[in-house]
């Protein structure tokens, strides 16, 4: 059998796990304190860690976590998870760029399109996304990737209001 596993951290006592038990939300938290609670009770490693789902090693990976960091070594770790592709910075000027628009001249584009975004990503942070990404990202930019109809720099809105006026087809389909 394995060695006897001790308890040194000894802040709380049984009942006063099963007490904090019973007010924390977090259900994993919750099962190991209970299984501490069993050892303190002198109950053996196996049947403790049997009765509250897990390992025998497991059950000794914890009692030493509680020892070094007491109840907070308890609570579930968030793994942190892979870096995402563009730092905040990066994100705001890509905002800035999508909200300032395509230069026709230098962009070859009238309008951004995911396609678009995801070649001026690639050109300006060296990133390749998918362009599903690029509307992911536009998404959490409080933007969306749906354009509004690009207005044509040539376009006379003078002329526009006078056909509207005087044009019959527009007279007959306001009445």
């Amino acid at each position: 059998m394995g060695a006897t596993l001790k308890v040194t951290c000894t802040d709380h006592t049984s009942a006063a796990l099963r007490a904090l038990a019973g007010k924390c939300i977090d259900g994993a938290q919750v099962r190991r304190m209970l299984a501490l609670a069993l050892v303190l009770e002198g109950r053996s490693r196996s049947e403790a860690a049997a009765l509250n789902g897990m390992d025998r090693q497991t059950l000794r990976d914890w009692v030493h976590r509680y020892n070094a960091a007491g109840i907070e070594g308890l609570k579930s770790r968030q793994s942190p998870g892979r870096e995402p592709y563009l730092t905040k910075q990066q994100k705001a000027e890509l905002r800035d760029l999508v909200i300032r628009g395509p230069d026709p001249a230098t962009d070859r584009v009238v309008r951004w399109r995911c396609v678009d975004l995801r070649a001026e990503v690639a050109r300006r942070f060296s990133v390749e996304v998918h362009e599903s990404t690029i509307g992911k990202w536009l998404h959490q930019l409080g933007l969306t990737r749906l354009q509004p109809r690009p207005v044509h720099p040539k376009k006379d809105a003078d002329a526009e209001a006078t056909f509207k006026k005087t044009s019959p087809a527009w007279s007959a389909r306001r009445c």
